[in-house]
């Protein structure tokens, strides 16, 4: 669109939007999820570069002067560093890396003929000299700002900078959505909370039995952890230090919690802490555990296979000696749409799950196990967008979340069709965290929800929206990171 206002100017689809860079002749190079692709008003998008290995995704790219060669960054989970700084030429196609362990880079030219590269680690903006014609840095990186925030799991800085040498960052201070709690509320809108410390709760999974709480927790610096918590003790016990990657669950009878490890696939742990975790799917793809059978005896987890798109898997499961195994993974649904949030049915019959293949998000029903010949039917439970849904155990209710609210749904079984009745709200008002997926859990007895509430406070409301303008900076870097000769 105008800066000055107009219609807006359509120049293609992509996959998922993750950056752009306008290039001279006026196309634009856009981090498209798993692709960079350049994009014009006059000729068809083009692919630049694409995903490889266990790379998940492309984004935040910058077209270097003179239009050779591109600048990005490259999300690969598996890897000890989440994050490198690649470039690509454009003539060759090749890339290389020039910075491990940051995101978010840019180019500047601070000097004649000479610039600097800018990039964020965790919550540290860093500068090292850069040769635009060699693609390579010169020197060590220099720690320039320290209190830039970042996006928590993969580091894409909130900072941009002007050509002519203004820096603007959102400051990071610990506050806004880094702090939440924990909540009962129940259908008259009554809370209870527990006595948990505020942390940044992710995600918040009840126990089988109503006593305990399965937690995955993202630091300050993106470190990621999984813990059970009784809020009987209020006691937490650590499962797995610094290398979650999921929304945990619990097996059906309490005793083990399975979550996503980087890099490594659906990983296991004792409840209890007693025992270290250990590989139950390897992976080097992204899957992601949602729910057991009732009887523990098959597991439902998505494979990410390209970023905006997830597949449901089944996986059987045998319990030996208090350990779990898993056997042959088998697909479930393959279509080109995010399928997720797999959940099955208290008798084993069904499978719900959210899937955006209506361009919105929405939550269906289908047989367990699918038919022979097929995916078998399909019922569309939500009518005006839904997530994650839950399956009351009390009585024949299909809960799901819809923006602020918890829907319920009451369904009857015709044979073999899965008849459900009109969405009717259940929760008006759940006050939690936008974390649609992990913010919310049903209780075993169906009458209330646990919900990851944020913090409020006027601390953190403007810690949240706190900007600095920092003028001047080509100076401060060319003063702090000096270019030689």
């Amino acid at each position: 669109i105008s800066a000055e206002g107009g219609a807006v100017v359509p120049l293609g689809d992509v996959a998922a939007f993750r950056g752009a860079s306008w290039d001279a002749d006026g196309s634009m190079v856009v981090g498209a999820g798993r692709e960079l692709r350049r994009v014009a008003t006059t000729t068809a998008s083009q692919a630049l570069a694409a995903t490889d290995g266990g790379e998940l995704g492309l984004f935040q790219p910058q077209v270097l002067p003179g239009g050779t060669a591109i600048l990005f960054t490259v999300d690969h989970p598996g890897d000890v560093n989440r994050t490198t700084i690649q470039v690509l030429t454009l003539a060759d196609g090749r890339r290389k890396t020039v910075i491990r362990g940051g995101a978010s880079a840019r180019y500047l030219a601070t000097a004649n003929g000479a610039g600097h590269l800018v990039y964020v680690n965790k919550s540290t903006l860093f500068a090292v000299p850069f040769d635009v014609m060699t693609l390579e840095t010169r020197g060590d990186a220099v720690p320039i700002v320290d209190d830039v925030a970042s996006e928590i799991l993969v580091g894409v800085g909130e900072f941009d900078v002007s050509g002519t040498g203004t820096l603007i960052y959102r400051r990071d201070s610990g506050f806004g959505s880094a702090l939440n709690t924990l909540q009962w509320v129940d259908v008259a809108g009554g809370r209870e909370p527990l006595p948990a410390a505020p942390a940044n709760y992710f995600s918040a999974r009840v126990s089988p039995d109503g006593t305990k709480v399965a937690l995955w927790t993202i630091g300050q610096q993106g470190d990621q952890d999984v813990w059970t918590y009784d809020p009987r003790r209020d006691a937490m016990t650590r499962l797995m230090f610094g290398e979650a990657n999921s929304r945990p669950i619990w097996s059906p009878d309490g005793r083990h919690v399975v979550f996503t490890r980087a890099g490594g696939g659906v990983f296991q742990a004792r409840a209890d802490g007693a025992r270290q975790p250990q590989a139950l799917v390897p992976s080097k793809s992204l899957l992601y555990p949602w729910s057991f059978t009732p009887d523990g005896q098959r597991l439902a987890y998505t494979e990410t296979v390209s970023s905006g798109v997830q597949q449901i898997w089944t996986v059987p499961i045998e319990d030996r000696g208090g350990e779990l195994y898993a056997g042959t993974p088998e697909p479930f649904l393959e279509s080109e749409f995010s399928d997720t949030a797999a959940a099955f049915s208290p008798d084993g019959r069904w499978l719900a799950y959210q899937s955006n293949e209506s361009g919105t998000d929405e939550v269906y029903v289908r047989p367990f196990p699918p038919p022979d010949s097929g995916q078998g039917s399909r019922w569309q439970v939500s009518n005006n967008g839904g997530a994650v849904p839950r399956w009351s155990r009390s009585g024949r209710e299909l809960m799901y979340r819809a923006g602020d609210s918890i829907m319920a749904v009451i369904y009857t079984v015709n044979g073999d069709a899965f008849v459900a009745d009109k969405p009717r709200v259940w929760i008006a008002a759940l006050g939690g965290t936008t974390n649609a997926r992990g913010g919310w859990d049903l209780a075993p007895d169906g009458k209330r929800v646990l919900v990851v509430t944020p913090v409020e406070g006027a601390d953190a409301t403007k810690a949240e929206h706190h900007v600095v303008f920092l003028q001047n900076f080509f100076d401060e870097l060319r003063r702090k990171v000096p270019l030689g000769k």
